[in-house]
């Protein structure tokens, strides 16, 4: 096969075969396929599209060009993949409480993207955490414990790894057949029986729109399935900040509050239930989604959760005593101020976006790959959408490196917030479950 010829057909409105896309993922992670046929190939495929039975080929073809796992359980192998929001760190949550249920989850997982914070930079927070592990390992640490947030490593979707930085550079990071193929060929190589997907939908999110959320959403439970793994989608709002915190030290503080009891954050409580409950029903571990709920509403209650993810976060090289004594062990900033409201009213609207770019300008985030955060920064105490608020009830709490860099937040916070005089509802958690 050739990839000129591939392309050529794209340009011309032919789809290509399964063979095809097997050949060209092959050709990316050995690199027969040079970049610039890369970015043509993408670039085509943003104008003209796979169709359905392309994005299941193409999710297959880059999930077969690595190491795929096998498991051999005595339970199921389950997942959840969100799309990327702000203060949105249910997966720490999630993971071990699937796991108390019963499930074995080798979460995948990736750090920061643009405005959204990243899994594993939330828990590499924690002193001594390490998120990089070989395939051996991983199989250990999810038979024993049952879960294992880790990135993945460089025999996981080698074509994606590739084709995802040409994208990254070619303006064709936005097509629903290429983000379909990269999210699924990554998550499907960890040999899942069952995943639940999160759609963010709002300001926070990459989907603005209801519309854009559904369509993909759509695409990704269809293609999952298609290439043989059960999935259900929650199209969910991220039209403010899911937890009142943003930034990875203060998001862990949030989760270890909510699984330790001692502040339960309603959001990130309801989330997670309503992820762990369609993922148990997926797996088999509950007659529904009504009653994988219940079950992962009584993980949480009783403490399971909280000594599963202690058990995980030792496993993976934090501190043996996590869960006892986190408050000792999370780095702090030295500079916390609060932003004052600039007149009484209520939260009318949140720009989500604005404020996790607040969080990367204070270091809470990556302009470049690679580069180091400090993950003590961010923003704690959001005000929500309906909440009220006046110049003695601050919409936030900055936790900043220096006073320049809290005074640079505190602008762009004030500026993320619009006002009503009368009172605002708060939008809907979950607008809608597909699959």
């Amino acid at each position: 096969m050739d990839a000129r010829a591939i392309n050529a057909a794209l340009r011309q409105g032919r789809r290509p075969s399964a063979e095809e896309l097997a050949w060209f993922a092959k050709g990316l992670a050995s690199g027969e396929v040079t970049d610039a046929q890369a970015g043509a190939f993408a670039m085509a495929v943003c104008l003209k599209g796979l169709g359905e039975a392309g994005r299941v080929a193409l999710t297959r073809a880059m999930r077969d060009s690595g190491e795929v796992l096998d498991w051999d359980l005595p339970g199921p192998v389950l997942d959840k993949h969100s799309t990327g929001g702000i203060g949105d760190c249910t997966s720490l949550l999630l993971a071990p409480a699937l796991a108390a249920c019963g499930a074995f989850v080798p979460m995948i997982s990736g750090r920061g993207l643009g405005h959204t914070g990243g899994t594993l930079d939330k828990l590499e927070a924690i002193p001594g955490f390490r998120a990089d592990v070989t395939t051996e390992r991983l199989r250990k640490i999810v038979g024993d414990i049952g879960c294992a947030i880790v990135a993945a490593n460089a025999d996981v979707a080698p074509a994606d790894r590739r084709l995802y930085a040409i994208r990254d550079v070619t303006g064709t990071v936005e097509s629903i057949d290429l983000i379909t193929a990269s999210i699924l060929s990554k998550k499907l190589a960890a040999g899942l029986e069952g995943l639940v997907l999160d759609v963010k939908l709002g300001s926070g999110a990459f989907m603005k729109s209801k519309a854009e959320a559904e369509a993909l959403a759509r695409a990704l439970v269809a293609t999952a399935q298609g290439a043989g793994c059960m999935t259900r989608a929650l199209v969910t709002d991220m039209s403010q900040p899911l937890a009142a915190a943003a930034g990875n030290a203060l998001e862990v503080i949030e989760v270890m509050e909510t699984l330790t009891g001692t502040s339960v954050n309603a959001a990130l409580w309801d989330l997670t239930v309503a992820l762990g409950g369609e993922a148990l029903a997926l797996g088999g571990l509950a007659e529904d989604a009504d009653d994988g709920e219940a079950r992962i509403a009584q993980a949480l209650e009783s403490g399971r959760a909280a000594e599963v993810f202690g058990e995980m976060v030792a496993a993976l090289g934090g501190p043996a005593d996590f869960v006892e004594r986190w408050p000792d062990r999370l780095p702090a900033a030295p500079v916390v101020r609060e932003v004052a409201a600039p007149a009484e009213g209520y939260v009318a609207t949140i720009d989500g976006e604005a404020l996790g770019l607040a969080v990367v300008e204070l270091g809470g985030g990556r302009h470049r790959e690679g580069e180091r955060i400090n993950p003590s920064v961010g923003l704690a105490e959001i005000a929500g959408i309906g909440e009220h608020v006046s110049p003695e009830l601050p919409l936030a709490l900055i936790h900043a490196a220096s006073e320049a860099d809290a005074d640079a937040a505190e602008r762009a916070v004030r500026a993320a917030f619009t006002l009503s005089e009368a009172p605002v509802e708060d939008p809907p958690l979950i607008w809608e479950r597909i699959g």
